[in-house]
């Protein structure tokens, strides 16, 4: 790392930035259904998780050199499309936390990245091949699939367990379901940390510090994992309500299965290479879950909006990516400017965050009042008839004795 400018260590703090908020965006996918299940604390849950995040970051580099070596070319491409790039992801991630939506920080990435691209190269800078093998079939197939092996082994779980005594079997399961648990959040660092590390290294082969080709550093592979595993531990409380109960109510059974079918895709990925999105795993896994029991049901109005916003990644977050490097290309102005926006956007949309703050103390609704209805209607429900009838013969008068047999304390 024999030069390193201004613009290339924005670019560097930028995209670790972005890796965590890709932290704090997908610890649902480990974790969302570990926590409603009650198989671990909330909190217990996301710092395993973290932990696990961090240790599948050394496992790999296949996913970065997708993105550093193919998906785009990495010639005459500058640091501040880099950054331009990580502008258009970071926002679509902040912005669909808020609203609770799990979508693909991968996609908002890619999506970013091919926006700045083209916008600062054309189209022809982008190799198609790549885009559609490595990033668009599988972003198609993973969830599918995923649903598919969660729906089946789901089946297959209640009928092992259809004899067994529901405690011990709850209880197995539970303890399953925490290793499981484990093994998405391992994969989850495995595949989505690489994509930090793809990014800055492509950085640091446009900035010239390292030669093309090159496989990320020890230095970035480190940095990437601590991001995105401080990311994790924050915890992304409102995509974790979303994905662990505003989707399907799960038991210990169905939660195992999702997230084993899971951690399998997104390892199998991994060791291909593909830029596979986590959330559009879990989330498949976790429909096939919830259709796999008997009785099982699906929101499907949640599902529908996930749906709408996977749809809307690619184009939304290669918008804001073109439209930033337009501005970062008019010189060190713009990019300032540029980072000026990003620090403003990101802060109101925290404010934002703060109106109706989520996190670990009432992520499964705990906090809420309970059965308020019920407690209303309580509080001006007449008192039993036994204890009223006592009542009123100590403190009514006789009624006239033309209708003895109307008094209510007569009968007593």
């Amino acid at each position: 790392m024999e030069s390193f400018s201004l613009i290339l260590a924005i670019v560097v703090i930028t995209a670790l930035a972005f890796d965590f908020t890709n932290g704090f965006h997908d610890t649902a996918n480990a974790m969302a259904t570990t926590i409603s299940t009650g198989a671990l604390k909330p909190k217990i849950a996301v710092a395993m998780s973290a932990a696990l995040n961090l240790v599948g970051a050394f496992l790999s580099v296949e996913v970065a050199n997708t993105i550093s070596k193919g998906l785009v070319d990495e010639n005459g491409i500058r640091p501040e499309v880099i950054f331009a790039a990580l502008v258009g992801a970071i926002l679509w991630n902040l912005v669909t936390w808020l609203v609770g939506l799990p979508s693909s920080s991968s996609h908002a990435l890619m999506g970013g990245l091919i926006g700045a691209t083209v916008a600062s190269a054309g189209f022809g800078a982008v190799h198609g091949d790549v885009l559609v093998t490595k990033v668009l079939l599988p972003a198609v197939a993973a969830p599918v699939v995923a649903g598919l092996a969660a729906l089946l082994s789901t089946r297959l779980s209640y009928r092992l367990s259809k004899n067994a005594e529901d405690e011990a079997t709850r209880k197995g399961y539970r303890a399953g379901q925490i290793a499981s648990a484990g093994l998405v959040s391992l994969a989850h660092g495995t595949n989505d940390a690489q994509k930090t590390m793809g990014i800055i290294t492509l950085a640091l082969i446009a900035g010239g510090s390292i030669a093309p080709g090159s496989n990320p550093p020890t230095w970035v592979i480190l940095s990437a994992g601590l991001a995105i595993a401080l990311g994790t531990y924050i915890g992304g409380w409102r995509i974790i309500r979303t994905m662990g109960t505003g989707l399907t109510d799960l038991q210990p059974q169905q939660g195992f299965a999702a997230q084993t079918s899971a951690a399998t895709a997104i390892l199998a990925s991994s060791h291909l290479g593909f830029s596979l999105s986590t959330t559009h795993v879990v989330s498949g896994s976790v429909m096939g879950a919830g259709l796999g029991r008997k009785g099982g049901t699906v929101r499907w109005s949640t599902a529908t909006r996930m749906v709408v916003a996977w749809l809307l990644t690619l184009p939304a977050a290669a918008l804001v990516g073109a439209l930033a490097e337009s501005v970062t290309d008019l010189g060190d102005w713009g990019t300032a400017a540029v980072a000026v926006f990003l620090v403003a956007a990101s802060a109101t949309i925290w404010k934002l965050s703060r109106r109706e703050v989520v996190d670990s103390s009432n992520v499964l609704g705990t906090e809420e009042p309970a059965g308020v209805v019920t407690t209303a209607i309580a509080a001006v429900t007449p008192p039993p008839a036994g204890p009223v009838t006592d009542g009123l013969t100590a403190t009514i008068p006789s009624p006239a004795p033309a209708a003895p047999a109307t008094d209510p304390a007569a009968t007593v």
